[in-house]
């Protein structure tokens, strides 16, 4: 059960409107690393989750989430405040309301469709989905992704901070960006505490294969670091040793019934090529200098 508290979870100050600012911060109220796709991302998890303690944490942030996204909405509707009044009651010049709505980005968008309220679409104006949420109910998987997720989501608030002098706006994305790193703490305590937690899942990886690093990209540039050098792992360069790793052919096969092949014989025999048959194409015939040799023949004769 929710229950919804008026006051703010951290105090909104917004020290002017700014259609443009606003809808550069509907990037963390509909976008994909905002906070209504974090929200629903925990809560999904916290509802399949066994475990008592991991789904109350869980749970906790998710709510803490919808905190976040009021106050995030709170800034855009404090943003777009006066644009709003000016349109719905056309206090302004024709040019002069045009040119605060065309600020930058989607500020005329949000002001005309949505009349300067806080809508569930990016800074792009592309409506909020649930593909967004990557929920995969494996408590490991998840947690990692809430990792990188609450990651992605503090550099989107870095990046809002320096788009703004506000300081009071500053003030109110630097709590929010903050909560971002408390929240990976916690994700990442939860995720050493399931003991082992890699790899994740239950079925073990084909030991021939774990600790194998293949160089497939060489030349000038290849590096050295832990990711491929030490008692952990073991190299492959030769690429002939890069192919067929299994020990097979390398070349695909599949087992066919025998209505199937004569199918497939038909097929190849209608649809195959004739090396020797080089006839002049259309694009050839209609084409102008610079298309190549059939060209330079034409020209000859």
């Amino acid at each position: 059960m929710f229950m919804h508290n008026k006051r703010l979870m951290y105090t909104v100050r917004v020290s002017e409107p700014n259609p443009a600012l606003a809808g550069m911060m509907l990037e963390q109220f509909g976008g994909p690393q905002g906070e209504l796709a974090a929200a629903m991302r925990y809560f999904t998890q916290a509802l399949a989750d066994e475990d008592p303690g991991r789904r109350d944490m869980l749970m906790d942030i998710a709510t803490e989430e919808l905190s976040h996204l009021e106050m995030i909405g709170t800034v855009v509707a404090m943003l777009n405040r006066g644009a709003k009044g000016q349109i719905a009651e056309g206090v302004m010049e024709e040019a002069e309301l045009f040119r605060s709505l065309n600020q930058g980005g989607e500020s005329h968008t949000n002001s005309i469709l949505y009349g300067g309220g806080a809508p569930l679409v990016n800074s792009a104006g592309v409506p909020w989905t649930a593909a967004y949420v990557d929920t995969i109910t494996d408590p490991p998987t998840d947690l990692r992704s809430n990792i990188a997720a609450e990651s992605r989501a503090k550099i989107v608030y870095e990046r809002l901070i320096n788009c703004t002098t506000d300081p009071d706006l500053k003030n109110t994305l630097g709590f929010l960006m903050t909560r971002e790193i408390a929240h990976q703490k916690m994700f990442e305590k939860a995720l050493y505490s399931i003991e082992p937690n890699f790899p994740p899942g239950k079925l073990p990886g084909m030991t021939q294969f774990t600790d194998k690093y293949y160089n497939m990209s060489q030349g000038e540039g290849d590096a050295h670091g832990p990711w491929n050098t030490g008692k952990n792992w073991e190299v492959v360069e030769d690429r002939e040793q890069q192919c067929a790793v299994d020990g097979g052919s390398g070349h695909a096969s599949v087992e066919l019934k025998d209505g199937d092949k004569d199918a497939i014989e038909a097929m190849k025999k209608r649809t195959r090529s004739d090396p020797d048959v080089d006839p002049v194409t259309g694009a050839e015939a209609g084409a102008w200098k610079g298309a190549g040799a059939i060209i330079g023949q034409q020209a000859h004769h």
